[in-house]
């Protein structure tokens, strides 16, 4: 029978202000960016803050007690006691002033998207474009060539078909007469016409690009080569029409079939593996453009300093006219300004504690990691989320959070948080080693190789224990891939 009763339980439920500063702290430098911009769009008592602009000297935020640590949920003064509400209003007016110490002078340098300095006193580098990679994509580069050629407007848009046509790796996977079909011309628009422009593409930047299949790739390759070339009659054949015979290493038959000697052969098959299958990759990426950092590591008085990088820090405030004459409004807090009031202090404490939380993360890397930027990284220890969390008490949830799609710039590159965490591996003195120092060693190994006789994966393997460092061979192969490093009959040259 149906039947009524009372249990006591217990839950743990975030309060809204929890789950804002959870939310913020999990996003990423443009994510926060583009949150602060529509809270100031949105909220009235939310205003940028010009006070201090992009000229402020790099600093270092000292946190605050327990900055890492979840806000607690607190009661908010209501909105109808003007001076309660102008004590919270000048104690987080601003998120740039709070606790930030002078550094040295020889600190006003800028960081570059690339792994050196710029020490020219220009302590600026608030710009994110300042972070931006200035290399041209596939399609720009060859639009810029197009542009020097005097052409119809007919001629000029059919070239212009062709290079948005290309992919990734410079080829035209599509068939001419599928693209013909495709554009809207009059008068309709012929195989023959894009033919001809295809031939104005391909001689437009490096050769290889716009072709049709790997054969046509490196054949356009080989031509481009000086007729004093060796073995470049013999390379244009393979390529042509002997490219799986030459994979499967079939040198007597590719000998009989092209007619030539054993030293001719050679020189013809060394000649081909030395052309790019795909010359596109060359260029740069559109999806790629540029990474802001969110905190800047240099080296000052034999220490590594981190701050956090000015170009992300929000300059937001309580808009102080709009907070005083709505607290002194009658029934101020029953109206639904006041939940708006609330959530920009709440704004404002969460980003501030965003900033304190990242910046004691990031420290604590820096303190783990002090090897690497000295040595790079064959220095690199294993570490886990658990080591910074016990370090700064905080859960291990919340330091996953705070490295997630976070960067930090150093004097060797721009990494992301989750490089300094690689996993653990066994040495045969008992000990450990990283696997990112494994990786370098390999890409040490590799480059010192014999290219006649590159090293295989269970030679290396061999090699690292030699060392004290136990991997298997697969592991070694999964680490040469991550490496994008070929296997090495592919990285042998005859």
């Amino acid at each position: 029978m149906p039947s009524i009763e009372l249990r006591t339980r217990q839950s743990l439920a975030l309060t809204p202000r929890l789950q804002q500063s959870v939310r913020l702290l999990q996003l990423s430098a443009l994510e926060f960016q583009q949150e602060l911009r529509t809270a100031l769009d949105t909220n009235p008592f939310l205003e940028y803050d010009s006070s201090e602009t992009e000229d402020v000297a790099l600093a270092s935020t000292t946190p605050g007690e327990d900055a890492g640590a979840l806000p607690a949920a607190d009661t908010l003064a209501t909105a109808a006691e003007p001076d309660g509400l102008q004590a919270d209003s000048a104690s987080s007016e601003t998120l740039e002033s709070a606790g930030q110490d002078d550094m040295p002078a020889d600190f006003s340098g800028d960081y570059g998207s690339r792994s050196s300095t710029r020490q020219n006193g220009d302590a600026d580098g608030s710009d994110p474009a300042d972070w931006a990679r200035s290399q041209p994509t596939l399609r720009e580069q060859l639009h810029d060539a197009l542009r020097l050629y005097r052409l119809d407007d007919r001629d000029r848009a059919v070239a212009r078909f062709i290079i948005e046509a290309l992919d990734d790796d410079g080829y035209l996977r599509q068939s001419l007469a599928d693209l013909a079909e495709s554009v809207d011309l009059e008068p309709e628009l012929t195989e023959e016409e894009l033919l001809v422009a295809l031939r104005l593409v391909q001689s437009l930047d490096r050769p290889g690009l716009g072709a049709r299949s790997l054969s046509e790739c490196l054949a356009l390759q080989i031509n481009a080569l000086p007729a004093s070339t060796p073995g470049r009659d013999v390379a244009r054949q393979i390529a042509e029409h002997h490219l799986e015979r030459l994979a499967r290493r079939e040198q007597a038959e590719l000998q009989k079939q092209i007619g030539c000697s054993a030293e001719e052969l050679r020189v013809a098959c060394a000649l081909v593996r030395k052309l790019d299958p795909k010359p596109g990759n060359c260029y740069g990426r559109a999806e790629d453009n540029y990474v802001v950092p969110d905190v800047i590591v240099r080296q000052a008085r034999n220490k590594w300093v981190v701050s956090i990088n000015p170009a992300v820090q929000p300059k937001a405030r309580i808009h102080r006219m709009y907070a005083q004459l709505f607290a002194q409004s009658a029934g101020a807090s029953r109206s639904p300004l006041a939940q708006q009031l609330q959530e920009a202090r709440w704004l404002i404490r969460n980003a501030q504690q965003r900033f304190d939380t990242i910046q004691r993360v990031a420290e604590c890397i820096v303190a783990h990691q002090k090897a690497f930027f000295q040595y790079g990284e064959i220095a690199l220890k294993p570490m886990v989320l658990r080591d910074v969390a016990d370090e700064l008490g905080l859960h291990e949830s919340t330091i996953s959070r705070a490295t997630g799609n976070k960067y930090m710039a150093t004097p060797r590159g721009i990494f992301e948080f989750k490089h300094f965490f690689p996993r653990e591996l066994g040495t045969e003195s008992g000990g450990t080693c990283s696997a990112a120092a494994v990786r370098a060693l390999l890409k040490e190994m590799i480059a010192a190789e014999n290219t006649r006789d590159p090293l295989s994966d269970v030679t290396l393997a061999k090699m690292l224990a030699d060392q004290g460092v136990l991997v298997a061979r697969r592991t070694v192969a999964k680490y040469r891939h991550l490496m994008k490093v070929p296997p090495a009959e592919l990285r042998r040259q005859l």
